[in-house]
């Protein structure tokens, strides 16, 4: 990603342990006081809207303002933006929590004679609203009225939006509008319409009441019909008591879909649970709004001047795409929907550029349109039309899902990317084989190579996949993609038997982040143990050690491939500089520069446990396992692990290994499976609610191959 830091932002210190949050419970995280720096507040969002607690603005899934590379979301103005105080009140414990099992931020204010509790939560089933909930009980004993002050700066204004005011509704305050600036001229600017419950400067508990609850909603939609919807429905959820209760459903039914505990150290546990919870924040099981993506800092982020103006990255496909395919196919689909609806503006790309076939930008928004402000990365950091691919891959080799390429775009995209491919190589008559020149590298330090090690690998496996994929659906297989996959170069030194980053790298060059080690994972580019040893021996010393946060989880991973599990963790445990408190909002950069609420960080970090302690690999056939544990780790049970439809459980430990399919859907029905040891080639049948045991070892779990019961 390219080097952007914010004014006055750079060299800000990761928060330390003093505002540690003291619970023991690795789901709630919480403090008796804020954060200094307003970035690392919580975010509390959902697949279409979202905002920091205590942000003036929130920002809607989609909706940008701005041409070119000035697009950025719309700033939105928050009516949730609520602080409750009680002041010249003496005596008063204070705490700030966010409860990542109900996806829900609160604030207490406890005095001897009472409590009261505020609520903030993105609603997320009822998706397009943002409540603000705020409950006063008081003591058996007291009888005095108890008045709480709120403290709310709205002003119905935007600088991205021209906002026009409409005719109350239920109580509600209305406006409306649309953004100033599109992205490309001519193109659509898009509407936001948004009713709120005005918010009274105090509110007060009556002498005879012991307790009562107010119940502020703010309804965002592209429609008047739409957020007027919404909002009726919100009070219809109010009146009958189960607004809260409805969205806590949710979060609970995510949460048993998607089970990832483990026993191990208390700090790893709740890093683990923030980076889960702020990425399933950002999706929905089951999608049915219109796709937009997902940027390395979230919907909550992104206005301009901050997390890079909220544009969809490479971050998306390689990093936080794997996390969710292993637990939430459909949501992982809407994620290549975004890019299948995007197709155009990256026809446009290779054709601005002098290419055939599809270039998908290195930075995106609403039309898949270069956007990224600074040229070069646009033009040469070109691997993101194989990582994309490479999305698409692993999800059709997890679901077999055919429809998506026959009937929804999908086989378009995939020639698309294969053609661009092609006409970016050229032959090489002195190597015999094809180049891939003048581009840059994960590694943003060096521009303008030639035969970049990683850019060239995921160009082969963007073309072995399409071709394998024309075959499953029985279209013809072009001769130039398998042509030019078997000949492309791979830049290799037959001597020290590694992979030389790109053409002419010299052994010691700093490197900012992770780049050949992906060739190990997530490529899986045909390597020996040896030479994989030896990629991660000569980059790990050069690489910047205060650069991006997902550097060191492909480290970890490769580490754990070569069961040197100690020296995984402790390049794991180098995360954790990126982890603020108190509310385990992600940094992009160590020294606190970058983005925040990093979803990328988060992504890769996830993936040092979901694919590195496990060993999980998607495979063409088969979805391999090959556990590794740390010392400090006894179990991981990783539950809801989603292969061809079934839903499965594993429970690891260092001697042994369950596994159980614990859903197995029958419309449309799931394939069966089995396990298989690669060791002994042992086949095991999997049933529904069957748990089989084997020893901690390699495997995998497939289709039954012919003759097995």
């Amino acid at each position: 990603m390219r080097s952007r830091c914010l004014p006055g932002r750079c060299g800000i210190a990761r928060l330390s342990g003093a505002m540690a949050d003291g619970s023991e419970d690795p789901a709630v995280f919480s403090s008796s006081s804020l954060p200094a720096d307003p970035r690392l507040l919580a975010t509390v969002t959902n697949a279409y809207l979202g905002t920091r607690v205590y942000r003036d603005t929130l920002h809607v899934s989609g909706v940008y303002s701005g041409a070119a590379g000035d697009t950025h979301r719309a700033d939105v103005p928050s009516p949730a933006n609520v602080h409750m105080a009680m002041p010249g009140a003496g005596g008063l414990d204070e705490t700030f929590a966010l409860d990542t099992r109900t996806g829900t931020f609160s604030h207490e204010l406890r005095a001897t004679d009472f409590v009261a509790t505020q609520q903030i939560y993105a609603h997320y089933s009822l998706v397009h609203l943002m409540v603000v909930s705020i409950t006063i009980r008081r003591s058996a004993h007291a009888t005095r009225p108890i008045t709480i002050q709120l403290q709310t700066p709205f002003e119905p204004k935007s600088q991205d939006l021209d906002l026009k005011q409409g005719p109350d509704f239920q109580g509600a305050h209305y406006v409306y509008g649309r953004t100033l600036v599109p992205e490309v001229r001519g193109g659509p600017c898009p509407a936001v319409h948004m009713l709120w419950t005005p918010v009274p400067g105090a509110l007060t508990l009556r002498g005879e009441e012991r307790e009562r609850r107010w119940q502020f909603l703010t309804a965002v939609a592209g429609s008047e019909e739409g957020a007027k919807g919404s909002y009726r429905r919100g009070l219809a959820c109010a009146a009958a008591g189960s607004l809260h209760r409805r969205h806590a459903r949710a979060w609970a039914a995510l949460w048993r879909g998607c089970s990832v505990e483990l026993a191990g150290p208390l700090r790893l546990r709740r890093a683990l649970r923030g980076s889960l919870f702020y990425l399933l924040s950002s999706i929905t099981p089951h999608p049915v709004l219109p796709p937009h993506g997902i940027s390395p800092g979230g919907v909550a982020n992104g206005a301009r001047g901050e997390d890079y103006w909220g544009h969809v990255f490479w971050d998306q496909e390689t990093w936080i795409f794997p996390n969710i395919l292993l637990f939430y196919p459909k949501a992982a689909r809407a994620m290549l929907e975004y890019r299948i609806h995007t197709l155009e503006g990256a026809l446009h790309n290779a054709r601005e550029q002098g290419y055939e076939g599809a270039k998908f930008p290195w930075e995106s928004a609403a039309t898949g349109r270069e956007v990224c402000p600074e040229e070069i990365y646009g033009a040469q950091e070109i691997h993101i039309s194989g990582d994309v691919l490479l999305a698409f891959e692993q999800y059709y080799h997890t679901t077999q899902d055919q429809k998506l390429f026959r009937e929804e775009g999908g086989w378009r995209l995939v020639c698309a990317v294969a053609q661009y491919w092609c006409s970016r190589m050229v032959w090489s008559e002195e190597e015999q084989c094809y180049h891939i020149r003048d581009v840059m590298p994960p590694d943003e330090h060096h521009c303008h190579v030639d035969n970049s090690a990683y850019t060239n690998a995921v160009a082969q496996r963007s073309l072995t996949f399409a071709a394998d994929l024309a075959r499953d659906l029985m279209f013809p297989v072009p001769e130039q993609w398998l042509r030019r996959a078997r000949s492309i170069k791979v830049p290799f030194d037959a001597g020290k038997k590694y992979h030389p980053e790109y053409d002419g790298y010299s052994l010691g060059e700093p490197v900012k982040q992770a780049d050949v080690v992906l060739l190990g994972f997530p490529l899986m580019h045909p390597m020996s143990p040896a030479v994989r040893r030896n990629d991660l021996e000569v980059y790990e010393p050069v690489t910047e050690p205060h650069g991006p946060a997902m550097t060191w989880s492909m480290f970890t991973v490769g580490w754990l491939e070569l069961k040197e599990v100690q020296r995984a963790q402790a390049l794991l445990n180098k995360c954790f500089s990126h982890i603020t408190e108190p509310f385990k909002i992600w940094v992009e950069n160590s020294d606190g520069s970058g983005a925040v609420n990093f979803l990328t960080g988060m992504g890769g970090f996830l993936q040092a446990i979901l694919f590195g302690y496990t060993g999980f690999r998607i495979t063409r056939s088969s979805l391999r396992f090959d556990p590794a544990l740390p010392d400090d780790i006894h179990e991981l049970n990783v539950t809801g692990v989603s292969y061809l439809g079934n839903k499965l459980r594993f429970s690891i430990t260092r001697e042994a290994m369950g596994i159980e399919v614990t859903e197995s859907p029958r419309d449309p029905p799931a394939l069966p499976l089995e396990a298989v040891l690669a060791g002994s080639g042992q086949r095991l049948p999997l049933h529904k609610g069957q748990r089989i045991s084997l020893p901690t070892a390699a495997g995998c779990i497939r289709r039954p191959s012919p003759g097995t019961s």
